[in-house]
């Protein structure tokens, strides 16, 4: 492959990772058919480096070597770096996690890693009384989050958000926050898996006091986003680094109808079944089916396509943004 003639690669499904986490939970059905086998499952990664390719000619290959070879191919031609830009995850909280955040840009970079981690949930479901915490309360100072991390009452400072299904909430990086039980959340992020944790409800984890606290920031953006209903799809959140939609499909008996993306193509794509069964099929390729919580990636340079909805289909559209391609 050259710079100036990047290959056209077709649509493929990626393989989930699923990941132990202390406060998980040993079965993680009917998200998702699995158990736990040596630890509480929490996390599913869907886009991560160490996920494989699960349909197509590059099926088995991790996502991290694809993207070494043919980046311009999956990216786009003006996109800053060559690496995957976003890590997108299904967490599944039985216990709180830990109290905790992550680094900007320049912080990260300072300790020698390439970008910091602002994120966002959207809430695929959620129980009566689910709750998050985002943000400091106003009039928290540093010295007092300080106090709170050694005396146990950090919780006290924290600013408590309820969560029902359908509510997308923006977590820019220096924002101090945790996730409770009670919600399954779908979060998109930056490809970095940097926490600071302040507070660990008496786990026997490492904390990270000092460069949680160089990192956090008193105010910041995040909170609650307003979906901005479009007339060919909803905009759940538009902002630096990620945007996130939900998109409309057409049913299968209705071909004239079937729905064509490449209108909104403009660089790599993930397409997220949050539930139901769809399909994508195009010349070229042989076509893919998209089960409930199953992603595909759709490269910059992919081509045609159609996506059906074969019952029930809730698609969830995912695109990275940088400087210049915000929408």
């Amino acid at each position: 492959m050259t710079n100036l003639n990047p290959i056209s690669i077709a649509p493929f499904r990626i393989d989930p990772r699923f990941d132990v986490r202390v406060w998980g939970y040993e079965d993680l059905r009917p998200w998702f058919n699995v158990r736990a086998e040596n630890g509480p499952l929490g996390e599913a990664w869907l886009t991560g480096d160490m996920c494989r390719v699960a349909t197509g000619p590059h099926k088995g290959k991790r996502l991290d070597d694809l993207f070494r070879e043919v980046h311009q191919a999956l990216l786009g031609p003006d996109a800053p770096a060559s690496d995957s830009p976003l890590l997108i995850k299904v967490i599944f909280a039985k216990q709180k996690l830990s109290v905790q955040v992550h680094p900007d840009d320049k912080m990260a970079q300072k300790y020698g890693d390439p970008r910091g981690k602002t994120e966002c949930w959207y809430a695929l479901d959620a129980e009566p009384g689910a709750q998050v915490a985002v943000g400091l309360k106003p009039g928290v100072t540093l010295q007092q989050v300080e106090q709170g991390i050694h005396q146990g009452t950090l919780e006290e400072t924290l600013n408590i958000l309820p969560v029902q299904r359908g509510d997308m909430i923006f977590v820019d990086a220096g924002t101090v926050h945790a996730i409770w039980p009670g919600a399954i959340l779908l979060e998109t992020q930056q490809n970095c898996d940097l926490t600071y944790r302040m507070y660990d409800y008496g786990r026997p984890r490492e904390l990270h006091i000092d460069k949680a606290m160089e990192a956090t920031r008193l105010s910041t953006r995040a909170g609650k986003v307003a979906a901005h209903a479009l007339a060919d799809r909803t905009v759940l959140i538009d902002t630096e680094y990620f945007r996130v939609e939900r998109i409309p499909v057409a049913g299968k008996r209705d071909s004239s109808s079937l729905r064509s993306l490449d209108s909104l193509k403009s660089g790599l794509a993930y397409l997220f079944a949050a539930a139901g069964l769809g399909r994508i099929s195009g010349n070229g390729f042989d076509p893919i089916e998209l089960p409930a919580r199953a992603i595909a990636a759709i490269p910059a340079f992919s081509p045609e396509f159609v996506v059906e909805d074969l019952g029930g289909l809730d698609l969830i559209r995912i695109v990275p943004n940088w400087p210049g391609r915000l929408s």
